[in-house]
């Protein structure tokens, strides 16, 4: 089956173009699932229960979420009453959503799906590994296919939590650097990996936000909005092939649709 996971939507401009391509992507690359990281969807910051609706009748089939899970109260409903969106894992027990989920592919298959955050150069949480570790053991036995989306600063500590679920997850992915990394690769074990997969939303930013905001905080310490750029923006992420009997990862590919690309996508959709 084939997998599509797309990184951190950033505000209006990033879902407009998961509206506009994700159709026309799931026919023209024969997608059976779509997952995004949606925690910046909302002004570039947080999650809404509208946004959330209009990303699942984009073709957004499940959701995980980063450090900014909670920067809108209002997803606290969503987070509580959805199956398909996953808080990270390695928050609060006591903390609002779940730790993990199913969703079921265009092609029938059971795919689970979970999120953990980083700690280096993050705010204080708990161990990802033990996190990680505790939700596959909760997740069924019968579920061989697993997506992780590792939520990080540090490319060693990506690197690391790749290495150590190789073998016990279909893919290890990471988002919240808002940075491609060119270094998609299957590890021995089957485990497809890839550092950071990207943002999708205005690339002639500072991963995300207006330049000329963030350059005059920089340069004189006062206090800006940092609004949502709005140029060149992108749908960036990484097409995962995965073998459903063993759920190893056969094949990963990264994936970038530019503006120009939309025409052609939209008539595929339309076909």
């Amino acid at each position: 089956m084939r997998v599509l996971f797309i990184g951190d939507i950033v505000g209006k401009p990033g879902r407009e173009i998961v509206e506009r391509s994700i159709p026309g992507l799931v026919r023209e690359q024969r997608l059976d699932l779509v997952v995004a990281n949606a925690e910046n969807a909302a002004g570039g910051s947080g999650l809404t229960p509208a946004i959330y609706r209009e990303l699942m009748r984009a073709g957004v089939d499940g959701i995980t979420l980063g450090d900014h899970v909670y920067r809108r109260r209002e997803i606290y409903t969503v987070l509580e009453g959805e199956s398909n969106i996953v808080k990270p894992a390695n928050l609060p027990p006591e903390s609002v959503g779940r730790n993990w989920a199913v969703v079921t592919a265009r092609n029938g298959e059971r795919v689970g799906i979970l999120c953990v955050l980083g700690r280096l150069f993050m705010k204080p949480v708990d161990n990802p590994w033990q996190a990680a570790d505790r939700v596959l053991a909760e997740i069924p036995s019968d579920v061989c296919i697993r997506l992780v989306d590792f939520h990080a600063e540090a490319t060693s500590e990506m690197q690391l939590m790749g290495r150590y679920l190789d073998g016990r997850v279909s893919a290890v992915l990471g988002t919240h650097t808002h940075v491609p990394t060119a270094d998609e690769c299957i590890l021995p074990g089957g485990t497809a990996f890839q550092c950071d997969v990207g943002m999708t939303g205005p690339f002639e930013s500072i991963i995300g936000r207006r330049i000329d905001r963030v350059l005059e905080t920089t340069l004189t310490g006062l206090p800006t909005e940092f609004d949502v750029a709005t140029k060149d923006v992108r749908l960036c992420g990484s097409i995962v092939e995965v073998d459903s009997a063993t759920g190893r990862a056969i094949g990963i590919e990264r994936m970038c649709v530019t503006e120009s690309d939309l025409p052609r996508l939209e008539a595929a959709a339309a076909q």
